[in-house]
């Protein structure tokens, strides 16, 4: 899954993204140029399978960030690639600082916020527009098939809802309207997160729904620290339970509507993405293609369980091991042992 970084210049984007990702930001690069990056989701899930299989592997579930380039107003093609994204995260500076200048000459993120959404608003209805000239153009060349009429007739709604400063994610329409105008890449169709890149002493400030506060200087100190009981410590004295970084990964994953289950072993203790509701073939593709084909069973272990007994051998002996069919919702947290055929 993407995730599209988006801000004004002097937000803190670059900054958010390297700590994110680890991937430095080239000084030559163009101001049109998009980046991107794989961040791991630290996951305190993963950290104690590892701790009691002692695996020779641990591996964390990744976001996928997408760096955009500084919002423009008027002119979208900043959004090029944002478009191509599955989550959109506003990235806006609430601090103040006599070095850095702010494009609107003074910090209000929620002015920030807003006028950005109004952007993103601005720049569907540029896109739906278009796709409707064109659609009424081949119409008068000739009848346009019924698929065409159901995106016209879709888009229309869409126009009207944009013009009254709707998002299309709230817009209550049936699946089978939105599939008629989903290649259409329409931006406010994506689920919105908003980062405010605060000062340390607002980091508790409540900001509103949906809105995630963290520290790019906060950031950096902590990423300083090898040692994770020092970080631990760090974190308890600003009075926050993870780090902004592990914050804003958790919360992007939340907002795809995405859980991790895990397998566990002496090999490797392993996160795996699925998206919530999949049943348990669908989490086994995620493994391999052969899993979900050849599914015969599952055998569930909740995290918990697994963590307390130390083994799968240990679990299944203390009768903590559930078998499940192919119908089995997977839970998060639970740690699968997937039996197929060849």
């Amino acid at each position: 899954m993407k995730i599209a970084l988006i801000g004004l210049p002097q937000a803190g984007k670059k900054t958010l993204f390297t700590l994110l990702t680890g991937r430095h930001v080239p000084e030559g690069r163009k101001t049109a140029e998009s980046l991107e990056g794989a961040a791991d989701i630290r996951d305190a899930r993963v950290d104690a399978l590892a701790e009691v299989c002692n695996p020779k592997k641990t591996t964390y579930a990744q976001n996928q960030f997408v760096l955009c380039p500084d919002a423009v107003t008027g002119s979208y093609e900043w959004l090029a690639a944002a478009r191509r994204c599955h989550l959109v995260c506003l990235v806006v500076r609430a601090f103040e600082s006599d070095s850095l200048y702010h494009p609107a000459g003074s910090v209000d993120p929620g002015r920030d916020c807003e006028n950005l959404e109004a952007e993103l608003l601005l720049a569907d209805m540029q896109v739906v527009e278009t796709r409707l000239e064109r659609l009424a153009k081949e119409g008068r060349a000739g009848n346009l098939p019924p698929e065409q009429k159901l995106e016209q007739e879709v888009l229309d709604k869409c126009l009207a809802a944009l013009s009254e400063g709707t998002r299309l994610a709230d817009l209550p329409l049936p699946e089978r309207e939105w599939e008629a105008v989903r290649h259409v890449e329409l931006i406010t169709l994506l689920p919105l997160l908003r980062v405010y890149n605060a000062a340390e002493d607002d980091l508790a400030t409540e900001y509103g729904d949906n809105v995630l506060a963290t520290s790019s200087q906060i950031e950096q100190e902590i990423m300083s620290m090898d040692d994770p009981a020092e970080r631990h410590a760090y974190l308890d004295v600003l009075g926050l339970h993870a780090s902004g970084l592990d914050r804003m990964n958790a919360a992007a994953y939340d907002a795809l509507g995405l859980m991790s289950f895990y397998t566990a072993g002496p090999d490797e203790c392993r996160a795996w993405t699925i998206h919530k509701g999949s049943t348990a073939p669908v989490a086994g593709g995620k493994i391999h293609s052969d899993i979900e084909h050849g599914f015969i069973r599952a055998e569930i272990i909740k995290h918990e369980d697994y963590v307390e007994h130390g083994s799968e051998g240990a679990a299944r002996n203390a009768g903590k091991i559930q078998t499940r069919g192919r119908d089995y919702v997977v839970e998060d947290g639970d740690v699968v042992h997937f039996l197929h055929s060849a």
